[in-house]
C-alpha cells in the first residue's frame, strides 16, 4: 500500500480551470465518495437492426473496435477512472488519428484533451454520431477501503481488472458488435490477455504495454478517462473553495490579486498537492473522501505528531478500560456491578 513513484509532468496532469464537464460527472456521487459507472448512449449507426422475420434475432450492427485505458492510478487525491471507447473498425485510424488527432492522454495538453471530450459529447460532431464511450469512476474512499481490508485485501490491480471487465460486459449488453478489444496492460500482458480471452471468446483480444500510444481506440479511451478525472478533481475541490481575497476585497474597493487556489494534479510529487494536504488536514479525521488513506503520503502525514492529534488507546486487559468504569466510582468486589447499572433497589415501607 503506497504511492506510485513514477515521474509525472505536473503541468500535463493538472486540470485546466475550465475543463469540460462531461455527462460522466455525477456531482452528488463524487461528493459522497461513491464509485459509479457511466455509459453513453449507443449511436443509432452502431445499433443492431431488426430482421424482417420477427422470430429471428436482430442483425448485428457494424463490427467495432473497443479500447480500455485508465487515468489516476498513482495520485493521492481524487478517483481512479477507467475509460472505454468503441467505434466501427474501418473508422479507427481515419477518424481518431487523422481527423481528430487522438493520442495518449499523457502527451496531450489538458486543454486539447478537454476539447476532444467536448466534441465527443456534442451531437453535431462526427465523433458523437459514430462512437460510444463509458467510464468507471473508482472513488478514493473505495480504493482505500478495499486496500485496507483486514482480511482478503482487494488490491489495486484486482480492482482495476474488475472495472475493465465490467465496462466491456456493459457494452456487450448494450448490443454493440465488438470484434476487437485493445487494452493497456495491468502486470504481465500475456497473463491478462489469456484471462480476457476466456471471458470474451467472440472477440479478438490484444493486451499490450503502451497500448494508449499504439491503438487509436485506446488513445480515445484514455482521453475519456483523463478528462473525467480532471473534471472530478475540479468538482471535488469546489467543496473547499472559499471566496477569494479578490472577491472579498472587491466589496471593500480593494483590487489586490488573490493567492492561486487549488490542489494541483493530486500526485504526491506535486508540491501544490502536498502543500494542500498539510494545510487542510483535520488533526483527528484527516481529510474527506477525496483522499486515498491507503497511500503512503497520507499515512505519513497522519503519523506526524506535529500535525495529527496523538491518540492513545487503552492497553488490552487494562481494568480501567471497562465500560462500567464510566458509570460511577469503583464498586466493592462483592457488589452486584451489573445489577447496579440502572440504580440500586430500595425497600419501600407502607
Amino acid at each position: 500500500m503506497g504511492d506510485s513513484q513514477m515521474d509525472v509532468d505536473v503541468s500535463l496532469e493538472t486540470p485546466v480551470p475550465d475543463v469540460f464537464i462531461a455527462p460522466s460527472i455525477k456531482q452528488d456521487l463524487l461528493h459522497s465518495g461513491s464509485s459509479y459507472t457511466h455509459f453513453s448512449a449507443v449511436p443509432p449507426t452502431l445499433q443492431s437492426k431488426p430482421k424482417g422475420d420477427p422470430t429471428q434475432d436482430p442483425q448485428p450492427g457494424p463490427a467495432c473496435a473497443l479500447g480500455v485505458d485508465e487515468a489516476g492510478r498513482g495520485p493521492v487525491l481524487g478517483p481512479m477512472v477507467y475509460g472505454l471507447f468503441y467505434l466501427p473498425l474501418p473508422l479507427s485510424d481515419p477518424l481518431l488519428r487523422e481527423t481528430h488527432h487522438f493520442d495518449d492522454s499523457k502527451v496531450l495538453t489538458p486543454a486539447v484533451r478537454s476539447n476532444l471530450m467536448e466534441k465527443l459529447c456534442t451531437p453535431e460532431s462526427d465523433l458523437y454520431t459514430q462512437c460510444g464511450w463509458a467510464v468507471e469512476v473508482m472513488s478514493a474512499r473505495d480504493i482505500g477501503a478495499n486496500m485496507m481490508k483486514p482480511t482478503s485485501t482487494y488490491n489495486l490491480n484486482a480492482q482495476a481488472m474488475d472495472a475493465t471487465i465490467g465496462l466491456i460486459h456493459g457494452v456487450f449488453k448494450q448490443g454493440v458488435n465488438v470484434k476487437e478489444i485493445y487494452i493497456d496492460t495491468i502486470g504481465n500482458p500475456s497473463t491478462y490477455q489469456k484471462k480476457l480471452e476466456k471471458i470474451f471468446p467472440t472477440a479478438k483480444v490484444t493486451v499490450a504495454k503502451k497500448a494508449d500510444s499504439l491503438y487509436p481506440c485506446v488513445s480515445a479511451a484514455s482521453v475519456c478517462a483523463k478528462v473525467t478525472r480532471d473534471a472530478a478533481l475540479e468538482v471535488l475541490y469546489e467543496s473547499y473553495v472559499e471566496p477569494t481575497k479578490e472577491e472579498q476585497d472587491e466589496e471593500m474597493g480593494n483590487t489586490r490579486a488573490p493567492v492561486e487556489p487549488g490542489w494541483g494534479s493530486g500526485y504526491p510529487s506535486d508540491a501544490r498537492c502536498t502543500t494542500w494536504l498539510k494545510r487542510n488536514m483535520d488533526p483527528v479525521f484527516g481529510w474527506g473522501s477525496e483522499a486515498r488513506f491507503s497511500w503512503g503520503t497520507v499515512k505519513d502525514l497522519l503519523d506526524a505528531k506535529e500535525i495529527a492529534a496523538n491518540v492513545e488507546w487503552p492497553v488490552d486487559g487494562d481494568e480501567s478500560s471497562r465500560l462500567t468504569s464510566y458509570f460511577g466510582a469503583e464498586k466493592d468486589k462483592d457488589s452486584d456491578e451489573l445489577g447496579s447499572w440502572f440504580g440500586q433497589s430500595i425497600e419501600v415501607v407502607f
